[in-house]
Parts: structure tokens; sequence; C-alpha cells
């Protein structure tokens, strides 16, 4: 029988595709090509503080590790389409990445040292009796989205810069540099606590 995904997960009632490891034994992988419905597509647009979410598409293969772990690659691809912080317009952004997960039980992490190459996007996260492939493609779109989406020409007022200066350009980095770096990350912490919260 092959597995089948739920649609059910109490954290994530926009996108939840559940697979049940119970389901996995005994198989070399698991090849997965999930997307939204069109409700669904509009839950995670209110989610993500987007206008609207269009042709997402996540797929990849789940493969079983040493010592009872799973890694996850995959593709993502979305169309987003979120406002302008200048002028409130429209900003469409197209979203094609690749995500890889490792899965690896609390005891495999407890007992083993684990190099992550900081170059590579790939993250370790305790294993349950489950994965959700939908959250961890909700997730990986919140990271990947525009911190502060803008359209061509639209800028910030400088707060350090006089009048006229019209915002930051290109040329060394600085504090709003770093915030900006910082800012996907403090997305995704918010989206987190947004999924836990409606558990």
């Amino acid at each position: 029988m092959m597995p089948e995904l739920s649609p059910h997960a109490p954290d994530n009632p926009e996108f939840a595709r559940v697979i049940e490891l119970r389901q996995l034994r005994g198989l070399e992988g698991f090849d997965f090509d999930i997307a939204p419905e069109p409700r669904g597509a509009e839950a995670l647009a209110r989610l993500l503080d987007a206008r609207s979410v269009r042709k997402m598409r996540f797929h990849g293969r789940l493969e079983p590790l040493a010592g009872g772990g799973w890694q996850l690659v995959a593709s993502l691809g979305a169309t987003v389409v979120q406002s302008c912080v200048v002028t409130l317009d429209p900003v469409t952004t197209r979203i094609d990445q690749r995500v890889q997960r490792t899965f690896l039980p609390e005891t495999a992490a407890l007992g083993a040292e684990i190099l992550v190459d900081p170059e590579e996007e790939d993250e370790i996260e305790p294993l349950t009796d489950r994965i959700d492939l939908g959250r961890v493609a909700v997730e990986a779109l919140a990271l990947a989205l525009p911190a502060y989406p803008r359209n061509p020409g639209a800028s910030l007022p400088d707060a350090g810069g006089g009048p006229g200066t019209g915002g930051r350009t290109g040329g060394g980095e600085g504090p709003a540099d770093e915030e900006d770096g910082r800012r996907p990350f403090a997305a995704l912490a918010a989206l987190r606590g947004k999924l836990d919260d409606e558990s």
C-alpha cells in the first residue's frame, strides 16, 4: 500500500501534508509532490501577510538515514504577491529554490557530533513519529520571501541622511544591512509561533 499524506494537523491548518513514518517502514525512500488547493493558498497568504500565494509546488524525496533519521531534499516553487513597503502597490516575487531538512531522533542528535555546512540550506530538526511536509514548505517559503518587498525605484527614507537623500543605496554594510540579514529568520520564528499558537 502506498503511503498517504494526511491534510490535517492541529499546528498547521493552512497546508498540512503529514506522513506517518510507520508507513515508510521497509521503503528505500518516498517521493512526494504537493501543492495547496485554492482555499489553502488563500489561508497561506493570510498566514504570510501576503496578498496572494499562486502556483505553489513542493516536490522532492524523503530518504532514510542510518540510525533511524530521515533526510528531505526538495524543490520549492511559488509565486507570491506582497505589498510594497513604500507604495503599498503589489510586488510579485517568484521563488525557486532547493530545500533540505535532516530529521534525527533525539538520541541520535545527542549522541553524535553533527557538522552543518553554513553554505548549505540544510536544517536539523527533531524526529517524531510523523513529518509534516506542508509545514516544511511553508517555513521554507517564509524564509525565502523578501523581508521588505519593494517595487523598482521605490525606496525607504534614510533616517541617517539629510533631506533629498531618498533612501539607502548599495555600497557598504551597516546596521540596516545587518537587520535585513536577520529579518528573514525573525519572520520564520514569528511564523513558527503562529503555527504553534494554533495547535
